[in-house]
């Protein structure tokens, strides 16, 4: 990749790290029961509330370090798919005035499909251990 693909891909990286991990501890600060509760009440396990909010929050953090970017944006794009076609779809686009549209989460949908087809390694921790992965086979060859 070169210079300015990086620098993008480290910049969306990076926001949308730092939103995933804000939701995500948002989830547990107002009371993870309650979100539980309201996964409940739209038909879904409660239990799966626990899942999204842990996934949001590691996987959150581990896009602000750059640690397995591609494996947690495939994750995270799937949340978002799940909240479209579950929770936002029916508000529509833009919402409907009791309940927010869609947009933000496709956003964050084509976000994290955009990560997860093509890395971003600039100021990743990944890159350094890819690094001395790739020493370890050089020397013991």
């Amino acid at each position: 990749m070169n210079r300015y693909t990086e620098w993008s891909a480290f910049i969306l990286r990076l926001v949308l790290g730092i939103t995933f991990f804000v939701h995500g501890v948002v989830k547990f600060q107002g009371g993870i029961a309650n979100t539980a509760g309201w996964f409940d009440s739209i038909g879904l396990p409660g239990m799966l509330a626990y899942a999204v909010a842990f996934i949001e929050t590691a996987g959150g953090l581990a896009l602000i370090l750059g640690i397995g970017t591609r494996v947690f944006s495939a994750i995270l794009a799937l949340v978002m798919v799940g909240a479209i076609f579950k929770v936002k779809l029916a508000a529509g686009f833009i919402g409907n005035g009791q309940s927010a549209g869609y947009e933000l989460d496709l956003a964050l949908l084509a976000m994290s499909a955009s990560l997860a087809l093509t890395g971003s390694s600039f100021l990743a921790l990944d890159q350094f251990f890819s690094k001395e992965d790739h020493e370890t086979i050089k020397r013991s060859a």
